[in-house]
């Protein structure tokens, strides 16, 4: 696997496979625990997987934690999504940037996010489904937000946003989030 840096953020990577593909299809390897390593992650530390499916136009974010955190690799295993990450980590040289990353079932690029960053995507084919391998143990005493269309980090979401959770609509802005790191 090729491991290729953020060009925006300071910390998050793409993971690169190098999927083998014929007449059937393709094979690849979505985990690898030498190529972890090599990245510079610990591959015992990830105690958790997840999966998201979504329709098109969705937008699911912007989430984070506080406290500990939390660190994942995500994917796409069906579909495409625009990804978006964005640098919550205070005293970092991005605090307060983003930045997107397509992530797809023909590219199969899998995505480090740091601890300390807000994360979210739009699904950008009729449906898409978001492995997620993490590695905290979830306390939703530590979940934070921020609403998806706030002014300040000015997110160029592709398409039309049709749903959002409840949760998401209701989420706090940038600006108080900052504030409330930065203490």
């Amino acid at each position: 696997m090729e491991i290729r840096p953020a060009s925006l953020l300071d910390g998050p990577f793409l993971l690169v496979p190098e999927p083998h593909r014929d007449e059937r299809g393709f094979f690849t390897r979505t985990f690898d625990a030498d190529d972890a390593r090599r990245a510079g992650l610990d591959p015992d530390a990830f105690l958790q997987d997840s999966q998201s499916r979504s329709v098109e136009g969705v937008v699911r974010g912007m989430h984070g934690r506080v406290g500990g955190g939390e660190a994942k690799l995500v994917r796409v295993a069906h579909g495409a999504v625009l990804d978006v990450l964005v640098d919550a980590r205070p005293g970092s040289p991005t605090f307060g940037r983003h930045e997107t990353f397509r992530l797809d079932d023909e590219d199969l690029h899998v995505l480090y996010v740091p601890r300390g960053f807000l994360h979210g995507h739009q699904t950008l084919t009729p449906t898409a489904d978001v492995c997620y391998r993490i590695d905290a143990l979830h306390d939703p005493s530590e979940d934070v937000g921020v609403h998806f269309l706030d002014p300040d980090l000015a997110i160029d979401w592709p398409a039309p946003v049709t749903i959002v959770s409840d949760r998401d609509q209701a989420a706090g802005s940038w600006a108080d989030l900052a504030a409330r790191l930065t203490v």
